[in-house]
């Protein structure tokens, strides 16, 4: 690639699927969404909504429950045979082939190998978004149940670095140096026995560019590393990441588009051949479901149309949600053939492999 090229651009198709498998966790981030649902522990009993967005008890926040519509309560999965019928159902709606684990802190989760196990012998590849807090135990049996990858998420190579992104539980130091050594614990564990690993970073603004590079420097040679925008601080965000770059030395080489979702990732080549991908969210919107929502302006719409994700309420329904802004477009597992989201979300796709085509002169 010469000095006025960009980079390489790859157009992939969306075909993945988030599972919130549980609600626990055992941190208490302050830009957390929970994957668009209230704390389930801070609002167990609650008859009037909306549900309290944080911190609660717990000390743990998401973000957006006081304005998104959500009607209810996460609750976690097991491998059960109505779990296997939900993810069938809309694996198939939607033409997926893999799916992700999400939370709340999957590794809390007491039987999250057996979930990993119940999804692969359903012939679908299983990735996994965990901050570590469990990773060293469970590993070893998620690698043999077939996970193929784990995105920690590490916020910071010392106490202070994780108490910077933390409520105010995380005051103590060595309540904060107990999860830093999990999530390190957890990267070598998933090295060890074979699964691939991202360290992700969110970087709200420049007060955190020391910390993202102290961790790119740290965990560059045994994983990739991902830097997230944080959705809250938009601009400030993004400039604090290039800043992170130009400290590292990163030039991009490869600018991937999932076609069918917001999300676009490019890959950069840090000093020492360490590989640094940046994730941003592109303003992608849905064409019928998102055409009259409030939100959908340049200012309020913060995720975009991300891609499907399955829940589970403390009904016993599963649920199937296209934005976490808009947890009052949930729908149903049982009634999502009769809800025109599929028909949408895969013309959608087949629209968007045709455009980023079209617009780069690249084949997905």
């Amino acid at each position: 690639m010469s000095a006025t090229q960009g980079p390489a651009i790859r157009i992939v198709r969306d075909r993945t699927i988030r599972i919130k498998v549980i609600d626990d966790c055992g941190l208490a981030c302050t830009f957390c969404h929970n994957e668009g649902t209230p704390v389930t522990a801070d609002n167990k009993g609650r008859t009037l909504l909306p549900f309290v967005s944080g911190p609660g008890g717990t000390g743990r926040v998401s973000i957006y429950t006081e304005t998104n519509g959500v009607n209810f309560l996460a609750a976690k999965m097991t491998p059960d045979l109505s779990f296997r019928r939900a993810v069938r159902t809309v694996a198939q709606a939607f033409d997926a082939s893999e799916v992700h684990l999400t939370g709340g802190e999957p590794t809390l989760h007491t039987e999250v190998s057996s979930l990993v196990s119940a999804l692969t012998g359903m012939g679908l590849t299983v990735g996994m978004t965990s901050n570590g807090e469990r990773g060293r135990q469970v590993m070893p049996d998620c690698s043999a149940a077939g996970l193929n990858r784990v995105n920690v998420s590490v916020f910071g190579t010392t106490a202070e670095e994780l108490q910077a992104v933390q409520s105010e539980r995380f005051k103590s130091a060595g309540l904060a140096e107990t999860k830093i050594r999990a999530a390190v614990q957890t990267i070598r564990a998933a090295v060890s026995n074979g699964v691939k690993v991202s360290v992700n970073i969110v970087v709200p603004g420049m007060a955190h560019v020391d910390r993202a590079v102290n961790l790119i420097e740290s965990h560059g040679q045994f994983a990739d590393v991902r830097i997230l925008t944080s959705i809250q601080d938009g601009p400030e965000s993004i400039a604090a990441i290039f800043e992170v770059l130009t400290r590292v030395g990163a030039e991009p080489v490869l600018r991937t588009f999932t076609a069918g979702t917001s999300d676009e990732r490019t890959l950069y080549r840090a000093l020492g051949g360490r590989a640094v991908y940046v994730k941003r969210l592109l303003p992608v919107r849905l064409p019928d479901t998102c055409a009259s929502c409030r939100f959908n302006n340049d200012t309020d719409c913060q995720e975009g149309y991300y891609g499907v994700r399955l829940y589970l309420t403390e009904q016993g329904e599963y649920m199937v949600g296209v934005c976490i802004q808009r947890m009052d477009l949930c729908v149903p597992v049982a009634e999502l053939s009769k809800s025109g989201i599929v028909e949408e979300v895969r013309a959608f796709k087949d629209a968007e492999v045709r455009r980023l085509t079209d617009q780069y002169g690249t084949t997905a």
